[in-house]
């Protein structure tokens, strides 16, 4: 994947990296593993489908997650026994910059969100400073660091999940917002919605339409 797939239609690489994310934030392991499969059929890399299942447990927790990574170590390990070599694919780069790791992270959600960002957060960042930092220092430093995926991949990922989970408004919301900042287009969103609609539920995706709409509506 690369930046460049962001300039049309979501090719089938990004449709699977949808499909991906949304399945392992609502757990429904028998279709990730078949998504899984697919994605890597679609040219996916081990190392990006890796890091989006690493990406995922800053918005799902750890135990779907690690039932995602479980089931691609699964799916792994069946695919070398049947002979199919996968693409590895690129590890992280090193990370050159010295910054302070909170300075560094609130450096990246400035460049998502398009706004400063002020130490700490108003609202939850003064009334909890440890989430705050959390954020900032874990998120969007630590787990951003790694260019695995630029930061459309990583808010698609992001976006599919929290459209796939239902319940989380605010936070779609922001990252729908985020995701517009970034480079993903509405087109691209609205497929992307249509695909949860598939794989999940079509309340979830109308759901997730609603808020987009309400956000370029603005």
């Amino acid at each position: 994947m690369n930046a460049q797939v962001f300039t049309t239609a979501l090719n089938m690489q990004l449709r699977r990296v949808v499909s991906i994310s949304a399945l392992t934030a609502v757990g429904k392991l028998g279709d990730l593993k078949s998504e899984l499969k697919a994605g890597l059929d679609a040219g996916l890399t081990v190392n990006e489908i890796k890091e989006v299942l690493v990406h995922l447990y800053a918005y799902i927790g750890f135990p779907r997650s690690l039932n995602g990574i479980g089931t691609f170590m699964g799916v792994l390990e069946d695919r070398k026994a049947q002979g199919v070599s996968d693409v590895v694919g690129k590890d992280a780069s090193p990370l050159t910059d010295t910054t302070d790791d909170y300075e560094r992270g609130r450096k990246v959600l400035a460049e998502l969100t398009g706004r400063p960002q002020t130490k700490p957060a108003p609202g939850f960042g003064e009334f909890a400073p440890r989430i705050d930092a959390f954020l900032k220092v874990h998120l969007f430093a630590h787990i951003f660091d790694s260019d695995v995926l630029n930061y459309q991949q990583r808010e698609l990922v992001t976006i599919s999940a929290l459209a796939a989970m239902g319940s989380v408004e605010p936070q779609l919301q922001a990252h729908i917002g985020i995701g517009l900042n970034v480079g993903i287009s509405v087109p691209q969103l609205i497929e992307a919605f249509d695909v949860i609609a598939k794989d999940i539920g079509k309340t979830q995706a109308d759901a997730a339409k609603t808020i987009l709409s309400k956000i370029t509506e603005k």
